[in-house]
């Protein structure tokens, strides 16, 4: 499965294992690595010395490739990223702002810099401000999303049309079948969060992973685009945002319905009720917890198989 992002990154298979807050951990990053894909640890959710001990833990179980995904509204931004350096980490995932602002420095250190969007107005201006890769994340995916709502399979070919880098898709991809589907439409690589939020190595509590495990069709649903859009499972946090929804509710009085480390109280903590449930529509196809690389060997084996069937499909 050699293509360009597979040389980009040294890795096997083009499946790259997104790094989530509170679910991406060393122990999944290093097992996703050394079943062959990129494992990513998710800063966003890990103050400056938890992040580094994450590193070193990291480069102790693994001697493959893995990444860090830093979203760049991150407030010890600095520290972060001379953390990184120091640590020797080659390869940087950036979202959530303007990929200018790191991507020079970052390359000027010899680190592989690849930046998550939304929109094809945005892949441009990552690949302007001369990034190696583009992550391109539909309407489907799970946490942070673009306000757009424009769906993986639009928009990975539209990204693709005028994109010259190489190009990954996210959102609503869980398995081989849809892997295939996407690298049709023109993208080098996939990278999927749900799928490895109910590994047996994510960080997620286990009640989290259950209610991943069950969740069914129309169980999520993206909102708080005035802050920053987000897909959630549905408990009675969200049914409380709704509510407030109906009263035409202020910026700052989501901000203080919302409160602080709702995601943590609900993915890390398992608190079902009161926490930020964050997840991908693509649960409804997810029914257990398996191994993250029991995950990645069913997805490159779905691949094969579905890439034979499709030879066979004539109009």
């Amino acid at each position: 499965m050699a293509n360009k992002i597979t040389e980009l990154f040294d890795i096997k298979y083009p499946i790259i294992q997104a790094g989530m807050i509170w679910n991406s951990g060393w122990r999944l990053a290093s097992a996703a690595s050394n079943a062959g894909a990129l494992g990513l640890i998710g800063a966003g959710s890990m103050y400056p010395d938890v992040l580094r001990e994450h590193i070193q833990k990291c480069k102790k179980a693994t001697s493959k490739p893995f990444g860090v995904n830093v979203p760049m509204l991150y407030p010890n931004i600095e520290e972060i990223m001379d953390i990184l350096v120091e640590e020797g980490v080659k390869i940087v995932f950036t979202s959530a702002g303007n990929p200018k602002t790191w991507t020079s420095w970052l390359k000027e250190r010899g680190i592989t810099v690849v930046h998550v969007v939304s929109s094809v107005k945005f892949a441009l201006k990552a690949q302007e401000a001369g990034v190696d890769a583009v992550v391109a994340e539909g309407f489907e995916a799970g946490g942070h999303n673009g306000r757009e709502e424009t769906t993986t399979l639009t928009l990975i070919p539209m990204v693709k049309e005028q994109l010259s880098i190489p190009l990954i898709a996210a959102g609503g991809i869980a398995n081989g079948n849809a892997m295939l589907a996407v690298m049709i439409l023109g993208a080098d690589a996939v990278q999927v969060g749900s799928r490895f939020v109910a590994s047996e190595e994510s960080s997620a509590h286990q009640a989290f992973k259950k209610v991943v495990v069950d969740a069914k069709e129309g169980d999520t649903q993206l909102t708080l685009k005035e802050l920053a859009p987000v897909r959630l499972i549905k408990n009675k946090f969200f049914n409380e945002l709704q509510e407030l929804y109906k009263k035409g509710p202020t910026v700052e009085e989501l901000k203080e319905l919302l409160g602080r480390a709702r995601a943590k109280r609900g993915m890390f903590e398992g608190d079902l009720e009161d926490g930020e449930l964050e997840i991908g529509q693509i649960a409804g196809l997810i029914h257990d917890i398996k191994p993250a690389a029991q995950i990645v060997a069913d997805m490159v084996s779905e691949f094969n198989q579905a890439q034979r069937l499709s030879q066979n499909i004539r109009l």
